[in-house]
């Protein structure tokens, strides 16, 4: 049997990485019929979100680096002051990754924005050493900010047999840096994801509820303190205010230190009195997505939750502040202008409420377009399996 690892995946109270591991199990499976093994930074993340119910196995990766140990305090000698990166290479290779790996035909990158940040350069030392054990690699469904394809960052991502960019900005930042018989543009894999509905909680209206998720990444990336809950505190006061709508304060990603209900609980305690406002509790991405499915309108931060209202037919407002918010826009309606809204252009506080009007007057349009390519676009995010068994069979 065809056997693929999944790698680079951080753990599943990040609803996005959950929904990536899901989707992308899959749709390997349906294209090649291979098993799926995981290996996983949380595993006790992944058991608790039921993710075994997609993969094959869920394996702890173990890293050679241990925190306070020797040679921890080596590395952070050698990454802050020398700044050499053989002793990197050295102490971040994941032995359990590569012993997966010889045990599979691909493997698989699954972070979809961990190349994002900083290039990904935490994730370096592991795809060289998965190159020069002889690995077939593959790169599925990620977005990279174009100003940092500088030659060190192109020869890394020249480590991949292929590369699914999930927009058309980061293909083309890719073919312009010369990687473009490697790149592929192909939708992210969670535009597949499948809707589960629980019970709506009282107060929940659906078809006339605007969903929210805010997350403390945009607000880490806000150019002016508190520009971001002033925003989202005038938008719902707006809604509250002027239309019959309810809210519904939606996170999906909960890990201790980047938790979307921390900045969600402190706008639902300023608003439940109202009565009119509603805070969903944490679920897993099918489930948080059932939520989102049934929503009027979605003003979202994280991309996994915005997916799931785009793939959901739900006019939506991203909150961003990367590549990733832009292109998918762009790639949706040919223009990211008005679909999405920096959070470093927030400057007054109406900035996000008067965004959020411009998508409400055109609300119909908006929702009759995505219904009309919604079914098409999700059906090429599996162009990526084939992609898989191209490179399976070379």
């Amino acid at each position: 049997m065809k056997k693929v690892m999944l790698y680079e995946h951080g753990g599943s109270l990040n609803h996005g990485c959950e929904a990536l591991v899901r989707t992308i199990s899959a749709i390997a499976k349906e294209k090649t019929g291979a098993e799926v093994t995981l290996c996983s930074y949380a595993p006790r993340e992944d058991h608790a979100c039921n993710l075994q119910e997609s993969v094959d196995t869920i394996v702890q990766n173990d890293q050679v680096l241990r925190r306070f140990s020797p040679a921890w305090f080596v590395y952070q000698f050698d990454k802050r002051v020398t700044h050499s990166k053989a002793l990197q290479d050295r102490f971040l290779t994941e032995k359990t990754c590569l012993r997966l790996a010889k045990d599979s035909d691909v493997s698989i990158a699954v972070g979809g924005d961990n190349y994002c940040y900083n290039k990904g350069r935490q994730f370096w030392p592991t795809d060289r050493a998965l190159r020069k054990q002889g690995e077939k690699l593959m790169l599925w469904g990620c977005s990279i900010e174009p100003r940092d394809l500088d030659e060190e960052f192109t020869r890394q991502l020249d480590c991949f047999d292929v590369i699914c960019a999930r927009e058309s900005i980061t293909a083309d930042a890719l073919r312009e840096a010369g990687l473009g018989d490697k790149t592929r543009l192909i939708p992210d894999s969670a535009f597949t994801l499948e809707t589960k509905e629980l019970p709506l909680p009282d107060g929940f209206l659906p078809g006339n509820t605007v969903g929210i998720n805010v997350s403390p990444m945009i607000i880490s990336n806000e150019e002016q303190g508190g520009a971001t809950m002033k925003n989202y505190v005038a938008l719902i006061e707006h809604i509250l205010k002027e239309t019959d709508m309810a809210v519904a304060l939606i996170p999906h990603v909960v890990w201790s230190y980047n938790d979307d209900r921390q900045p969600l609980r402190m706008l639902y305690d300023q608003f439940k009195e109202t009565g009119r406002v509603v805070l969903i509790e944490d679920a897993g991405c099918s489930e948080l997505k059932g939520y989102i499915a049934r929503l009027r309108c979605f003003v979202g931060a994280r991309t996994h939750s915005t997916i799931a209202a785009y793939s959901s037919c739900v006019p939506t407002l991203v909150v961003g502040y990367s590549v990733k918010a832009k292109g998918i826009a762009k790639d949706l309606f040919g223009t990211y202008e008005g679909y999405t809204l920096p959070v470093q252009s927030l400057k007054q506080p109406d900035d996000l409420k008067n965004a959020f009007c411009w998508l409400m007057e055109r609300e119909d349009e908006i929702r009759a377009h995505l219904t009309e390519i919604m079914p098409a676009y999700a059906a090429r995010a599996k162009e990526a399996g084939d992609v898989l068994a191209e490179l399976m069979a070379r």
